[in-house]
C-alpha cells in the first residue's frame, strides 16, 4: 500500500520534522506517515503524506488546536 493522500498542516519555524516525529510519536504513533527529507524554515506549513483519508481525518482531529 502507498501513501496516496497528503494532509496539510500549519507549522512554522525552524525544525519542522523533528518537531512533528515528536508529537507524532506520542498523539498520533497508529497512524503511519511519510514525511518529505526536508523541508525550508521559511516555510509554514508541513505537508505530509497518509495511506488513507481515515488516517488524514484522524490526525487532523487530533491535531486539532495543538501548536507546534
Amino acid at each position: 500500500m502507498t501513501f496516496r493522500y497528503t494532509c496539510t498542516l500549519p507549522i512554522s519555524g525552524s525544525n519542522k520534522l523533528p518537531r512533528f516525529r515528536q508529537w507524532a510519536m506520542e498523539n498520533a504513533a497508529d497512524i503511519p506517515v511519510s514525511l518529505p527529507p526536508q523541508v525550508p524554515a521559511k516555510t509554514e506549513t508541513l505537508t505530509i503524506r497518509l495511506k488513507s483519508l481515515d488516517d488524514r481525518q484522524t490526525l487532523l482531529g487530533r491535531f486539532e488546536g495543538v501548536q507546534l
